[in-house]
């Protein structure tokens, strides 16, 4: 399963929803910490309000009393006046009750004055506080809470001759109107805020995902054997830098090791080659050394066939140094390979060129498209086809005619050329040797072929398999790029 698949955990969720599971709680705490200020501050505001308002009406009455004794009986002759212009001011009504909680006066039509006499809970609620009683009540009408207020109103003696109704003089929902007008601005703002963070969050967390979504892509790249491992370049002085500077490192590392097995490699393939090239060399030097021995201890000049024996000897040294030196040109042949020389070519073209030298073969050609393009040099194209249908050509098996299919086909940008036969077969124990530089399962020749169509192959930075079933055939899979 890979990285993309995790949809429900993918990290870019998980930080996304942390990103913005703590905005919201942010948010929500802000929103519920506002509400509770902006509720105590308009319940505070709105009874600083009501005390001011109350203060400055009975400051009113108070000095209009002021300048001489007044008793209750003479309230509404001092106030008869006073009170119309007391009420304007402070654009309230006012009712004046005695003592026992009779009318004596107001700013008002005395017809117009609903409540003549004051309720017996108030005026008991009064004199247990001594001071002043709050009424609160709701009206329907103006769908608010009013507040009325009972006053003792005292002399400049400060005895208490009367009371004073203030009726509706304040409403406390109009403070509360205020708060929440405030608080629909605040829920406004948290909206716009999360909506920002969303976005915000997003972007954070995809440039976080993506960036390790391509590490992760890269690392998952990592090939001992790929030569085009290139580091990553990134800028940001944060955690992941570390982890770009572990993965420089390490395909810094992968490509010294590379060239380390590489050399290796190739040391070790050429001591076995060169143990390959003694064996087949001292291979005829002793039978020609014991011939030779021979002939001279048998050596007789008059003997009248001698000249017979010479060109039989003659005959047999010469066979044994071709042998010699077909292992050397064959060995010349795998040391130095000729020059590259790339060039854009028709892939079908150049295979059924190639395959001409082999009509007496049943080979078929298959293709997936009529013209497959690629860049490769054509001498090495020839020599992989060659040396993969030779192949199979000669491990036909005896009991069947041979069947020979070559197919070719281009997938994105990468070329497979399979050589698929119908022969004998590799044993499972010759099969993991048979690109060796010394291994053969033929009588004759060194066993480099293979080899050096695998050397040819990975100069292309391609790839060569093969699979076999004893008796069954075998077949020869290339994959390398188009390089276009």
């Amino acid at each position: 399963m890979s990285f993309s698949d995790y949809k429900g955990y993918r990290l870019r969720n998980r930080v996304f929803v942390g990103f913005l599971a703590i905005c919201f709680l942010s948010i929500l705490t802000s929103a519920a910490l506002s509400f509770v200020i902006l509720r105590d501050n308009a319940k505070m505001v709105s009874r600083t309000d009501m005390q001011n308002k109350s203060e400055a009406l009975m400051s009113s009455l108070d000095y209009a009393l002021s300048h001489s004794m007044v008793e209750t009986k003479d309230i509404p002759a001092v106030l008869e006046n006073e009170i119309y212009e007391i009420a304007d001011i402070n654009k309230h009504d006012i009712i004046i009750y005695d003592l026992n909680g009779n009318y004596l006066l107001s700013n008002k039509e005395p017809n117009l004055v609903a409540q003549k006499k004051m309720p017996a809970d108030v005026i008991k609620a009064i004199k247990k506080n001594g001071k002043q009683y709050d009424d609160k009540s709701y009206d329907e009408k103006l769908e608010a809470t009013i507040v009325s207020s009972y006053m003792v109103l005292k002399n400049n003696m400060l005895e208490n001759i009367a009371y004073v109704y203030f009726p509706y003089y304040h409403n406390e929902s109009a403070y509360m109107s205020v708060f929440k007008h405030y608080f629909a601005y605040i829920i406004g703002i948290n909206l716009l805020i999360v909506l920002f963070s969303i976005w915000l969050s997003w972007i954070i967390s995809n440039n976080l995902t993506d960036a390790i979504t391509r590490f992760t892509s890269m690392i998952s790249r990592i090939n001992l054997f790929d030569k085009n491992l290139q580091p990553i370049k990134y800028y940001k002085n944060d955690e992941l830098n570390a982890l770009v500077k572990a993965y420089n490192k390490m395909i810094s590392e992968i490509a010294d090791q590379r060239e380390r097995l590489s050399y290796t490699e190739k040391q070790s393939a050429w001591q076995e080659m060169a143990k390959q090239v003694a064996h087949e060399v001292k291979n005829p030097l002793t039978p020609m050394k014991l011939m030779m021995q021979n002939f001279e201890r048998k050596f007789d000049p008059n003997d009248p066939n001698i000249t017979t024996k010479v060109k039989n000897l003659s005959e047999v040294v010469i066979g044994q140094i071709d042998v010699i030196s077909r292992v050397a040109s064959a060995f010349s042949e795998f040391a130095q390979l000729p020059q590259k020389n790339d060039e854009e070519i028709s892939l079908n073209k150049e295979v059924k060129n190639v395959l001409t030298i082999f009509s007496d073969e049943n080979i078929f050609i298959h293709a997936n498209h009529d013209n497959i393009k690629m860049k490769i040099d054509k001498d090495y194209l020839a020599r992989i086809i060659t040396n993969l249908v030779t192949n199979a050509s000669q491990a036909k098996a005896d009991d069947r005619k041979s069947v020979i299919n070559v197919d070719l086909e281009k997938i994105e940008k990468r070329i497979r050329i399979t050589v698929q036969d119908n022969g004998v077969g590799i044993s499972d124990d010759k099969i993991n040797k048979i690109f060796d530089p010394n291994f053969t399962s033929k009588n004759s020749g060194m066993g480099i072929g293979l080899t050096m169509v695998k050397r040819m192959v990975e100069d292309y930075n391609g790839t060569i398999t093969v699979v076999s079933e004893i008796d069954k055939g075998a077949t020869f899979t290339i994959s390398m790029p188009s390089n276009l």
